[in-house]
C-alpha cells in the first residue's frame, strides 16, 4: 500500500471509529485551541481531541504538534527586527532615534555621529545581552530535544530523540528517567499497575506521588503485547491546568474514564519503578508544563514610574529651551547684520523675509543640539547596577543563607530592587511563612474527651503576656516524640485506650487516621524504618499518629490498604487487616470542598465512609442528634485554636450495599463525563457525604519559625504595617499573632466575625438570601462603628495602637464596592490586620485593595500555591522555599528560606538599593543638564543660530565614556550606614517609605546647582579667555574655549560625585580618576591627528596649545572650586541644621571601626563548619536562572556540573544532566567520547 493509500485508509478509519466525528470538526477544534495564562485556567474551546494510539498514519491528517520545543525569543531572521523593536519601545531610545534622523538633515548643526554613536553603543550592548541569553536558551533546547527515549517500533523498543516523538506513540521510560511528553499511563513493572513519580520540576515538591494505570491496560508491558494496543483516546484540548485532566479511553468498544491519576506530565521523573509504558497524549508546546511557561505579570518599580515623569520634565525643559531659541532666532535675524551675508538667495533657515520658517527650522536645529539633556545611558546603567546588586549582593548574602536546607536568597528579577526599600504594607501567609510547616500531632478530642497533655509555644506566649509563667510538664514514660508526632497521654498510649469508657469510638478514630488518606509508604515495612510520602505534612502527621496508637499503615495498592492493628481485642494481639478501598473523594483545588473521604470495605463486608475535613464543612454534614458531643467537640476545637493548633474533624458513616451501588453508578458516570467533570463529581459527593457521625477532632502544632517575633518587631519599628492573611480559624490566627508580637494586650482590637449567635441563628433558618443580607448589614454597621472609634483614637494624643480582625465570610461582604471604602480606611488606621478563613482569591483582593486604593508600596510573602495570586498582586512578591513546594517561589520576585530574612532583604538590601538608585538618577539628571546648559548659554551669543559650542565627539562620548563608570560605582558601592546599623536603627527605613530621596524638591536642588555650575563653566571660561593668548600671541578661538570648558565640566561633575558619596572605596578612586584620565588620553590622541571630510580639524592641536599656557592650569584649578563651592556650602548647612536620619546615625557612630561588608562576610565564612563551607560553596557556583530554559521552571540542581568543575562535591540530579551538557566545552565532549 502506498503512503497516500495509508493516509486515505486512516482517514476513512478515523471517520468510522469516531462515530461521526468528522475530520473537519476535528480541525476546527484543533484550531480553536488557544494558549492561556499562568495561574488562571481559562475555559477551553468546545470539543476534544481524538488520538489513535500506536498508529501514526491515523493521526497524520490531524497534524498534531511535534515534540520539539523552542524557548528562544528570536531566530536568525527575527533577531534584528524584533530586538530593535523591543529596544525602541523605550521612549528614550525612540527619542534618540528621531534625533539621530534629524541630525542627518541640513538643519542639524552637529554631525550625525554626535547622536548615532551613543545610540549605537547602547543598542549594541542591549542586543549583545539579548543574543547571549537567547544563545544559552538555544543550546539548552538542543540538548533537551536530543535526549533519547525508547519508542515502540513494530515489536521492538528503539531509541529516538525526544523531538521525533509524535502524538499516539507508545514509549517506555526507565527508573529515574524523565517523561518526554504528557503520557497516558498504560502499564508498569510494579504489581497492580502503579508507578511512583516525583514532580519537583513542576511544583518543587519532592514527596512521591502515586499514579495508577487502568486495570484494562496492565498487560501492555512487553513490546509484543504493547504492539497489539490500538486504543483511542478522547480527551480535553491542551491547557495549562497541572492538576486536572478529563478524557476517555476507548478500547475494544469499551469506554473507560481517564483522570489525572493516569496522566504523567512532561518534566516529572519516574521513581521506585523499574520502568513504565505510556501513550503520548500531548507533545511539545502543548504539554501542560510548557503551557505554564508564561511570564509572571510584568512589574515596574514605583521609582521607575517616577523616573518617567522626570524624563517628561526634561522633555518639557528641552522644549522650553528650544522654544526660547526659536523665538530668539526669529527676532534676531535681520539684514542689518551685513557681516552675516543674509542676501536674497540665503537659505530658508536664515531668510529674514520669513521669520516664522526661521523660528520653526531653528526649533528643530536646537532640538538636535540640546539632545544630550536626555541621558541615553541612564536605563542601561540602572539595569546594570540592579543586575549586579541582585546577583552579587542579594544572592550571595550569607545572612540570608539557610544552612539546614542549603538555600541562599534568590533575586528572580532585578527590576524591583529599590522597591524593597519603600515597602509600607506587608501581607503574610501564616502556615509555612510565619510557622515552620513541620506538623506534629499534639492533641485530639475523641467522643467528647480531650487527650494530650502538652503545652504549645502559643500558650506559653499568651501566659507570659498575662504575667504568668507555665512550666513544661514532665513527660510520662509512654510519651513519644518523632517527626510528625509529639504526643503524651498515658490514657491511650500503648493500648491503654482499651480501658477508656469509649474504646469503640477510639477504634473508629484510629482507623479513620490509618485509612482516610492518600499517603504512600516507603522503605521497610517496620514501624521504625518506614517513611511516609504525603501530599502535605498534616496528612503525614495523622498517619504517623495512627502508627503510634497501634494502627500501623504499612502497605497500599490501588485497591487495598494494609493496616497492622495492635491491642484490638486483648493485650499483645496483633493482626494484619486488609481494607478494600472502593472510592477516594480527595481534597481538590476548590475552596469550598475542604474535606477528604474514603469508602472502604472491611474484611467482614462492612461498608464505611470515613471523612476528615474542616470543622465548618464537617458540621454541616453531620446527622441529627448527638448534640452533646457536637457542642463539646466544638468547645474543644476552640480550645485547640486558642492554643495555636491546626484542627480537623473526623466523622464516619456506615453504608448499605444498595445505597453504595446506586451511588457508585452516578459516581462512575460523573468520572466518565468529558464536560464539567469536577462539578459533577462534587455534586455526586454531596449525596454520600451526609448524615455523618462525629468521631472527634485532631490538633496539630505548627511551631513558629526562629526569629519571627524579633523580625516582626523590627519591621514594625521600620514603619512597615504587617497584615496576616490565613485560611486558619480566627482563634488560631489571633494566638499566633500574639506569639509573634503582632498583637499585644495594649492594643485595641476590632473584631468582625461570622461566628456570632445572631448570625448563627439566621443561618439555622436555612434561607441563604436572608443570611447574606443579614451578614452584609452586620458588617456594614460594624465597619461604620469601628471606623468612627478608630478615627477618634487617631486624633487623640494617647490613644492605643489598633488591631483589626475579620474572617473570610465577613470579608466577602466587606469587599463589596459599597463597603470597600470604609474597610480600607479602617484597615489603614490600624497597626495590624488579621484576615482569617480567607481564600486565595480574597488574599489577592485585599492586597489589590491596598495597592490600588491606598497607593502604597505592598509586599506579599507566602510559601504555597494558595499564595501565588497574592504574591503576583503585590508590588513585590517574596516566596519562601518551604515544605509546600516551589509554586510560591516560581511566581515570586525574590525567594528566601525564612521569614526572618526579610530584615536583611528590606532594611539592608532594599534600603541600600533605593538610596543608591535615587542618587544615580538625580546625578544623571544633574550632569546632563549641566552639560547641556553650557551649550544653551552659548546660543545667546550666536544670535540663536544653532552654532555648536562643543566638538561632535565631545558631545557623543560625554555620557558613554567620560562620566559613565563613576555613576555605576556609586550605584553599587555607596553605603550611608553599615548593614548592622541598618538593622540596629530600623527607623532609617522610614526615609524610603516617605520617598525622602526622590522628591521634586531634591530634583529642584540638583537643577539649581546645575544652572549655577553651567553659568560658572561658560561665563568664567569665556570671560577669562577674552584677554588670554597662547605662546604665539594669538587669542583663544572658539575650540580653545570650548575644550577648556569641556575639561572643566568633566573634572567637576566627576568630583561632584565624590561629594555625593557616603563611603569612598578604591573603586571610586579608580573610576573617577580613570574617567578624567580617559578624557585627557582621548583629547591628546584626537587633537593630534587630522583627517579630511570631517570636522575634526577644528580641534587640531588645541589641547597642546592650551596646556602650554598658564591660563589652562589656573582655570582648571579655580573653575571646579568655584563651581562646587555652592554644593559644599549647601551640604554643610543641610547636614548641620537639617540632617537626614542616616546622617545623625553617621555622627553617632563616626568613631566606630569600618564595618566593611566584604570583610565581615569573610570573617563569618572563616567560622563555617566544613559542611557549611561546602554548602555555601555550592551556592556560589554559576546557576541557570532563565525562566525560558526548556522547562516550565528552573531546576534546583543545575549547579552540580559547575561544582565538579570547581572541585566541590554536589549530588547529581538526573534531569540536569542534559541541561548541563550544553555548558560543556566542545573539546570536553570530544575527549569524553574518545
Amino acid at each position: 500500500m502506498s503512503g497516500w493509500d495509508k493516509v486515505r485508509s486512516a482517514r476513512s478509519r478515523l471517520t468510522r471509529v469516531g462515530g461521526g466525528f468528522s475530520m473537519n470538526s476535528m480541525r476546527e477544534r484543533q484550531r480553536s485551541f488557544h494558549t492561556v495564562r499562568l495561574g488562571r485556567v481559562e475555559p477551553q474551546a468546545p470539543g476534544y481531541r481524538t488520538i489513535y494510539c500506536n498508529d501514526r498514519e491515523a493521526n497524520l491528517p490531524v497534524m498534531f504538534k511535534g515534540n520539539s520545543i523552542s524557548t528562544t525569543k528570536y531566530n536568525i531572521l527575527t533577531f534584528l527586527p524584533k530586538g530593535l523593536f523591543e529596544q525602541f519601545r523605550r521612549v528614550a531610545n525612540l527619542y534618540f532615534l528621531l534625533i539621530s534622523i534629524l541630525s542627518t538633515t541640513p538643519i542639524s548643526p552637529v554631525h550625525p555621529v554626535t547622536n548615532v554613536v551613543p545610540l549605537s553603543l547602547v543598542l549594541f550592548a542591549s542586543l549583545v545581552k539579548e543574543a547571549f541569553e537567547d544563545w544559552k536558551r538555544l543550546n539548552n533546547d538542543k540538548v533537551i530535544n536530543s535526549t533519547p527515549v525508547d519508542v515502540l517500533q513494530g515489536q521492538n523498543w528503539e531509541s529516538i530523540p525526544w523531538k521525533k516523538l509524535q502524538v499516539g506513540d507508545i514509549v517506555r521510560v526507565k527508573q529515574d528517567g524523565f517523561f518526554p511528553a504528557d503520557l497516558l499511563f498504560l502499564a508498569s513493572s510494579n504489581p497492580d499497575g502503579v508507578c511512583y513519580i516525583e514532580t519537583a520540576n513542576l511544583d518543587g515538591e519532592t514527596n512521591l506521588k502515586i499514579r495508577k494505570a487502568l486495570e484494562r491496560t496492565w498487560d501492555y508491558l512487553t513490546p509484543e503485547k504493547a504492539s497489539d494496543f490500538k486504543g483511542v483516546i478522547q480527551c480535553e484540548q491542551p491547557n495549562n491546568s497541572l492538576y486536572t485532566f478529563t478524557g476517555n479511553l476507548i478500547i475494544e468498544k469499551q469506554t473507560l474514564p481517564l483522570s489525572p491519576n493516569q496522566l504523567l506530565l512532561r518534566g516529572c521523573s519516574l521513581r521506585n519503578t523499574e520502568y513504565m509504558v505510556g501513550a503520548v497524549t500531548f507533545t511539545g508546546h502543548e504539554t501542560k508544563v510548557m503551557m505554564n511557561t508564561m511570564n509572571v505579570p510584568s512589574k515596574r518599580s514605583t521609582l521607575e514610574r517616577k523616573l518617567d515623569k522626570l524624563i517628561l520634565a526634561l522633555f518639557g525643559t528641552l522644549f522650553c529651551m528650544c522654544l526660547i531659541g526659536a523665538i530668539g532666532s526669529g527676532v534676531f535675524i535681520n539684514r542689518k547684520y551685513y557681516y552675516l551675508g543674509l542676501g536674497e538667495s540665503v537659505e530658508n533657515q536664515f531668510n529674514p523675509n520669513n521669520r516664522f520658517v526661521v523660528a520653526v527650522l531653528t526649533m528643530f536645529t536646537l532640538l538636535t543640539l540640546y539632545s544630550t539633556i536626555i541621558p541615553i545611558s541612564l536605563y542601561v546603567s540602572i539595569e546594570m547596577i540592579k543586575f549586579i546588586q541582585s546577583t552579587q549582593f542579594i544572592n550571595k548574602d550569607l545572612h540570608m543563607y539557610h544552612f539546614e536546607t542549603n538555600t541562599p536568597a534568590l533575586a528572580r528579577t532585578s527590576n524591583l530592587n529599590e522597591e524593597l526599600g519603600q515597602v509600607e504594607y506587608l501581607f503574610s501567609d501564616k502556615t509555612g511563612t510565619l510557622t515552620r510547616n513541620l506538623m506534629e500531632f499534639f492533641k485530639c478530642s475523641v467522643g467528647g474527651e480531650v487527650y494530650g497533655t502538652g503545652i504549645t509555644e502559643t500558650e506559653k506566649g499568651v501566659a507570659q503576656r498575662m504575667g504568668m509563667k507555665i512550666e513544661d510538664l514532665p513527660r510520662s514514660a509512654t510519651s513519644l516524640h518523632e517527626k510528625g508526632f509529639n504526643f503524651d497521654d498515658t490514657r491511650i498510649m500503648h493500648g491503654a485506650w482499651n480501658n477508656e469508657p469509649n474504646p469503640d469510638t477510639l477504634k473508629e478514630f484510629f482507623r479513620c487516621l490509618a485509612i482516610c488518606h492518600t499517603v504512600l509508604p516507603e522503605g521497610d515495612e517496620s514501624p521504625e524504618k518506614i517513611k511516609y510520602q504525603a501530599a502535605s505534612p498534616d496528612e503525614a502527621a495523622l498517619v504517623t499518629a495512627a502508627k503510634n496508637f497501634g494502627f500501623f499503615f504499612y502497605r497500599r495498592s490501588p485497591t487495598t490498604i494494609m493496616v497492622r492493628e495492635s491491642h484490638v481485642e486483648k493485650m499483645g494481639k496483633i493482626q494484619d487487616v486488609s481494607y478494600e478501598i472502593l472510592n477516594v473523594l480527595e481534597f481538590n483545588r476548590r475552596v469550598t470542598r475542604k474535606r477528604q473521604s474514603v469508602i472502604c470495605r472491611y474484611p467482614n463486608g462492612r461498608l464505611v465512609l470515613y471523612c476528615k475535613g474542616a470543622d465548618s464543612v464537617i458540621y454541616e454534614r453531620l446527622a441529627e442528634g448527638n448534640n452533646g458531643i457536637k457542642n463539646i467537640t466544638r468547645e474543644h476545637l476552640e480550645q485547640f485554636g486558642s492554643a495555636g493548633l491546626r484542627t480537623l474533624c473526623l466523622a464516619y458513616r456506615d453504608l448499605s450495599t444498595e445505597l453504595y451501588e446506586s451511588w457508585n453508578e452516578k459516581f462512575i458516570q460523573a468520572k466518565s463525563s468529558l464536560r464539567d467533570r469536577e462539578n459533577k463529581l462534587d455534586e455526586v459527593a454531596e449525596f454520600i457525604e451526609k448524615d455523618l457521625i462525629l468521631i472527634g477532632s485532631t490538633a496539630i502544632e505548627d511551631k513558629l519559625q526562629e526569629g519571627v517575633s524579633a523580625c516582626i518587631e523590627t519591621l514594625s519599628r521600620a514603619g512597615i504595617k504587617i497584615w496576616v492573611l490565613t485560611g486558619d480559624k480566627m482563634e488560631t490566627a489571633i494566638n499566633i499573632a500574639y506569639a509573634c508580637s503582632l498583637i499585644n494586650n495594649d492594643m485595641k482590637q476590632f473584631t468582625i466575625s461570622s461566628e456570632t449567635d445572631p448570625i448563627r441563628e439566621v443561618e439555622s433558618r436555612g434561607d441563604p438570601v436572608e443570611t447574606a443580607c443579614f451578614i452584609k448589614d452586620t458588617v456594614k454597621q460594624e465597619l461604620r462603628k469601628y471606623l468612627e472609634e478608630a478615627e477618634h483614637y487617631l486624633h487623640s494624643v494617647t490613644g492605643p495602637k489598633l488591631a483589626f480582625i475579620i474572617d473570610g465570610k465577613c470579608l466577602m461582604y466587606a469587599l463589596d464596592p459599597s463597603l470597600r471604602g470604609n474597610l480600607l480606611k479602617l484597615s489603614l488606621i490600624c497597626s495590624s490586620v488579621i484576615c482569617c478563613r480567607v481564600s486565595p482569591l480574597q488574599k489577592a483582593q485585599v492586597t489589590s485593595l491596598v495597592k490600588k486604593g491606598a497607593r502604597k508600596i505592598t509586599l506579599s510573602i507566602g510559601d504555597g500555591a494558595n499564595d501565588v495570586s497574592m504574591i503576583q498582586a503585590a508590588h513585590v512578591g517574596v516566596g519562601i522555599s518551604g515544605l509546600e513546594g516551589m509554586q510560591a517561589v516560581m511566581a515570586s520576585d525574590f525567594a528566601i528560606a525564612q521569614f526572618c530574612y526579610l530584615t536583611d532583604l528590606l532594611l539592608v538590601h532594599g534600603r541600600w538599593s533605593y538610596f543608591r538608585i535615587c542618587k544615580v538618577v538625580t546625578y544623571f539628571f544633574y550632569k546632563n543638564l549641566t552639560f547641556t546648559l553650557t551649550q544653551f548659554w552659548f546660543t545667546f551669543q550666536t544670535g540663536f543660530s544653532g552654532q555648536r559650542f562643543y566638538d561632535d565627539w565631545f558631545q557623543s562620548l560625554y555620557n558613554v565614556i567620560f562620566t559613565a563608570l563613576p555613576v555605576i560605582i556609586l550605584g553599587l558601592f555607596d553605603k550611608d550606614v553599615s548593614a548592622s546599623l541598618s538593622k540596629k536603627y530600623p527607623e532609617l527605613y522610614k526615609e524610603g517609605i516617605r520617598n525622602s530621596f526622590f522628591k521634586w524638591r531634591i530634583v529642584g536642588v540638583w537643577a539649581f546647582f546645575s544652572v549655577y555650575q553651567s553659568l560658572v563653566f561658560y561665563y568664567f571660561v569665556t570671560a577669562s579667555s577674552r584677554n588670554g593668548h597662547n605662546l604665539s600671541g594669538k587669542i583663544f578661538g572658539l575650540w580653545d574655549v570650548s575644550t577648556m570648558a569641556f575639561t572643566c565640566v568633566v573634572v567637576t561633575v566627576n568630583v561632584r560625585l565624590l561629594m555625593a558619596c557616603n563611603s569612598i572605596t578604591r573603586w571610586h578612586h579608580i573610576s573617577i580618576g580613570g574617567s578624567i584620565l580617559a578624557w585627557f588620553v582621548f583629547i591628546f590622541i584626537y587633537s593630534g591627528i587630522m583627517t579630511r571630510h570631517d570636522r575634526q580639524e577644528n580641534v587640531f592641536f588645541v589641547i597642546y596649545v592650551l596646556m602650554s599656557t598658564f591660563y589652562f592650569y589656573l582655570t582648571l584649578f579655580l573653575v571646579p572650586i568655584v563651581a562646587l563651592l555652592g554644593d559644599f556650602l549647601y551640604q554643610g548647612v543641610q547636614r548641620w541644621f537639617f540632617p537626614y536620619d542616616y546622617q545623625i546615625v553617621q555622627e553617632i557612630h563616626r568613631h566606630d571601626p569600618d564595618d566593611r561588608s566584604s570583610a565581615k562576610l569573610q570573617r563569618i565564612g572563616n567560622h563555617l563548619t566544613p559542611d557549611e563551607e561546602r554548602s555555601y560553596a555550592i551556592t556560589q557556583l554559576p546557576r541557570e536562572t532563565s525562566k525560558h530554559s526548556g522547562f516550565a521552571f528552573d531546576s534546583p540542581g543545575y549547579e552540580s556540573f559547575f561544582a565538579s568543575e570547581a572541585g566541590v562535591s554536589a549530588p547529581q540530579k538526573p534531569w540536569d544532566v542534559a541541561r548541563r551538557a550544553s555548558m560543556r566545552k566542545p573539546e570536553t565532549r570530544t575527549s569524553k567520547k574518545n
